[in-house]
């Protein structure tokens, strides 16, 4: 089975289409940048000055002034409000960084003004610029990211590679909006028939032009001609070397952007490191994160959040169980045989949402499965009771895999946990999946659930498994409340 990229969010629309939507580009929305000087002047200020002034302090309004500014000035040295970062993420741990920092200006300002107000009082009184600006990264980023499915607000760019290897890179471009970039051109290296449907601006030869500004004047003939923000290289054996060095020289001559596309997919930024060997730029990988202190966090968190899940929502689970028994006949719980962490088989619990007899009713209704992959999914199952409808809308079907995540079996954010005769289809991408634990929540469920494709899945559940951490996991966390609210896939 060939695999291939699938987005975390899809889009109806070609790359064609897409080139015809970027000649309405525009810039990011202007209110961007006030709106985050302004959040972090007052998510500052205005809570010191209320503390300090219910402290008695002798100066609140100019400690309020100076903590609003320190602030503000943090931001502005680590770069926030540079117009190419702005909105561009929503991410906690830059702001905690950031804040930290903050903290440590504002000590040793403490010292010098020997300014008298109680320790924790302070930090209290500073807390609340973090709340504000995490809330207003959430708002632009939420804004751009509405605007980039729009295709607006995007960077035009212009692809130079190999013909198979710059098809590769459009087509990652063109079917997804989680990114800046809107390609609106291409310059194919060698022969080869392009058929992205993206405009072929010019096109290179097999090896160096024999002129010294041969290729980079076709590129730069290219970049002038479809008004491209960035050239994006995807390098090859007929594009390297001496010949991409010289290209580099045009376009940087010019004042125009270069980026290389190094061949990798779904890995984090977090996990590469630029070295120089030798004269030669190297890009290191690490290794994804499987242990250590992140590892203990991660089973310590769910541990816990499952004993205390468990205790909290014993009267929902006494309520369900009774709703289940009532509505249709047979036991409230659902047991099924699924596979775990390094291939070992465990039993997962569930509410049960369907007949008693639905896995023998499977086989026939084989023919309606909805999935294009090894899952059987149906919109409109006719096995799913009234009630469990309701349970699988709402999610709280899952519920009783907390008692799967305190057993260890499974995590609170992992990889859908998959049959055993799925695993027995499985290939070698697919099987990469089952080195962590799974989860009852992870990507998968926070980018659409069942109206995932097969590759979407998989693809998902190899980005988390490539990309962990312990802040991945509670980001996921995070999210996952707002798609069990949506609902959006849950049948």
């Amino acid at each position: 089975m060939r695999h291939v990229h699938i987005p975390v969010q899809r889009v109806a629309r070609t790359a064609k289409e897409a080139v015809v939507s970027a000649r309405k580009l525009g810039d990011k929305a202007r209110w961007y940048l006030p709106a985050a000087v302004t959040a972090d002047l007052i998510g500052a200020g205005v809570p010191v000055g209320l503390v300090f002034e219910a402290a008695q302090q002798a100066r609140p309004g100019y400690c309020a002034l100076g903590a609003a500014v320190a602030w503000a000035g943090v931001q502005a040295l680590r770069r926030r409000y540079a117009a190419r970062l702005l909105g561009e993420s929503r991410g906690v741990l830059p702001v905690v960084h950031d804040w930290l920092i903050l903290i440590g200006v504002l000590a040793v300002a403490r010292v010098i003004t020997d300014e008298n107000t109680p320790r924790l009082s302070a930090l209290g009184a500073l807390l609340p610029a973090l709340f504000v600006t995490v809330a207003c990264h959430k708002l632009t980023y939420r804004h751009l990211s509405a605007a980039r499915r729009e295709a607006q607000a995007v960077s035009r760019v212009l692809v130079v590679g190999e013909p198979d290897a710059a098809e590769s890179v459009i087509g990652h471009l063109a079917a997804r909006t989680d990114h800046p970039y809107v390609v609106v051109g291409v310059v194919p290296v060698g022969p080869g028939e392009m058929a992205s449907g993206v405009p072929v601006a010019a096109r290179l030869g097999p090896a160096m032009a024999p002129t010294p500004h041969g290729d980079s004047g076709a590129v730069l003939g290219a970049v002038a001609a479809h008004h491209a923000d960035l050239v994006l290289v995807a390098p090859g054996a007929r594009l390297g070397g001496d010949r991409l060095r010289r290209i580099a020289w045009a376009l940087h001559d010019a004042g125009l952007e270069l980026a290389v596309f190094p061949g990798l997919v779904e890995v984090s930024v977090k996990r590469l490191e630029t070295l120089s060997a030798g004269g030669l730029a190297v890009l290191r990988v690490a290794p994804p994160v499987s242990g250590g202190v992140q590892g203990v966090l991660k089973s310590v968190l769910d541990r816990v959040a499952a004993t205390v899940g468990l205790v909290l929502l014993s009267p929902a689970f006494l309520g369900t169980v009774l709703a289940i028994r009532l509505g249709s006949r047979g036991p409230a719980f659902y047991r099924q045989r699924r596979i775990g962490r390094d291939g070992v088989p465990f039993v997962m619990w569930k509410f049960r949402t369907m007949v008693v007899d639905a896995d023998a009713l499977k086989a026939e209704l084989s023919g309606s499965n909805e999935n294009d992959g090894l899952m059987f999914k149906m919109r409109r199952d006719p096995r799913v009771t009234r009630i469990g409808r309701l349970l699988r809308r709402t999610s709280m079907d899952e519920l009783p895999q907390l008692i799967n995540v305190m057993a260890g079996n499974m995590s609170l954010v992992g990889p859908r946990p998959p049959l055993p005769e799925e695993v027995a289809k499985y290939d070698e991408v697919e099987l990469r999946r089952l080195t962590v634990r799974p989860g009852m929540t992870g990507l998968w469920q926070i980018s659409g659930r069942s109206d995932l494709s097969w590759d979407e899945t998989i693809q998902l559940d190899l980005q988390y498994v490539d990309n962990w951490s312990f802040t991945s996991d509670v980001d996921v966390m995070g999210r996952t409340l707002r798609a069990v609210v949506d609902g959006r896939g849950a049948y």
